[in-house]
């Protein structure tokens, strides 16, 4: 694409924004990993293109050292090695992740933690065995009624000391679907996404699945930890219940067509007719049913593709003729459960799940 002239002048002034930013967020932002949206056109996510959220530093395990307990309300604990879960029935599956608080940034007031816009979430193929081949080894007790699971991070956070930790009941825990994952893509685990062995729980938000996993403990009540009870949390008001973050909301995110200016990311496209393209999910398992673009604010379906995984994206199609001018895309999707995306952020003290639609700014010349 030949630039002959710059259609971005009436965007380039940089007006001096109100107030700072906070320091510890952009020491935040600098620590964790987005995807950048044009990666959206990969089915798979590639390793380094796939977001990282960590709570407090990445541990340093040895793959020989390492070793898995089991604990608590069991009949037989366990010590485990890697060769003796590696040993256990491998498989694989294709999951979507997405933060928690993806989309934070767009909130107003928000909370003071990682400012994400849109690009917290990623897809890859997880492989390992499933977590309930280790509980059935280790033996649930009958009055078993929660079962934690603790990385080697470990850190402060709201003043509390704590590694980091979340929890599953175990009926949510007792199907095949969650993973004691040791590869990505098929290759070993990065540093970064839990080497050498991590928790992948297909169809919630990121932070139960839990990176860096040294301890699972059954406890005969509930998890009282940290980041189970006091993160991750809905509330509109600090004297409101908690209502705990689980499942995924539906969501959609397109892949930025033509190109972008440095600054303020408005897109540059040729007129006449395209293609937007782009990838929708939801959690639970359950496929979204429909997807919708919008061009400056009228909406039209797009062409969903089948759910190829029950716990993977969808990707999705839209065609557009592009007429010169100012333009704004949007898209969104409902799943079959008849949820729908909003058009305004739901709001929230700690910004979780913040799954407005994405607005993309586009001039075509």
């Amino acid at each position: 694409m030949s630039v002959v002239s710059n259609p971005f002048l009436p965007f380039q002034s940089r007006p001096p924004l109100d107030g700072d930013y906070a320091r510890e967020e952009l020491s935040l932002a600098y620590r964790n990993s987005a995807l950048p949206l044009e990666a959206l056109s990969y089915d798979i996510t590639p390793v380094g293109l796939h977001y990282t959220l960590t709570h407090f530093d990445i541990p340093r395990l040895d793959a020989a050292g390492y070793r898995l307990a089991v604990s608590g309300r069991v009949a037989r604990p366990l010590t485990l090695d890697l060769e003796e879960i590696r040993a256990l029935p491998a498989r694989s599956e294709r999951v979507t992740l997405e933060c928690a608080g993806n989309g934070r940034g767009f909130l107003t007031p928000r909370s003071a933690s990682m400012p994400w816009l849109y690009e917290a979430v990623g897809t890859a193929e997880w492989t390992g065995t499933s977590l309930r081949n280790v509980l059935d080894r280790a033996g649930l007790l009958p009055d078993a009624a929660d079962i934690a699971f603790f990385g080697a991070d470990r850190g402060f956070d709201r003043g509390v000391a704590h590694d980091y930790g979340r929890s599953l009941k175990p009926d949510a825990a007792a199907g095949d679907e969650c993973l004691l994952a040791w590869a990505m893509n098929g290759a070993p685990l990065a540093p970064q996404h839990g080497y050498p062995l991590r928790l992948v729980v297909p169809g919630w938000y990121g932070m139960a699945s839990v990176k860096w996993l040294t301890r699972i403990e059954v406890l005969a009540q509930s998890f009282d930890g940290q980041q189970q009870a006091v993160g991750y949390h809905y509330r509109k008001d600090p004297d409101d219940p908690r209502v705990p973050v689980t499942f995924q909301k539906v969501k959609s995110l397109m892949v930025p067509p033509g190109i972008p200016d440095w600054y303020t990311r408005r897109r540059l496209v040729e007129r006449g007719p395209m293609g937007i393209t782009g990838r929708a999910w939801s959690g639970a398992g359950l496929a979204v049913s429909r997807g919708e673009v919008a061009v400056d604010g009228v909406w039209r379906d797009a062409h969903v593709e089948p759910q190829r995984s029950r716990n993977a994206w969808q990707g999705w199609r839209c065609e557009w003729r592009a007429e010169p001018g100012e333009h704004e895309l949007a898209c969104r999707a409902t799943d079959a459960a008849g949820a729908t995306q909003p058009v305004e952020p739901p709001w929230n003290l700690s910004g979780m799940g913040n799954n407005a639609i994405q607005r993309v700014a586009v001039t075509v010349r």
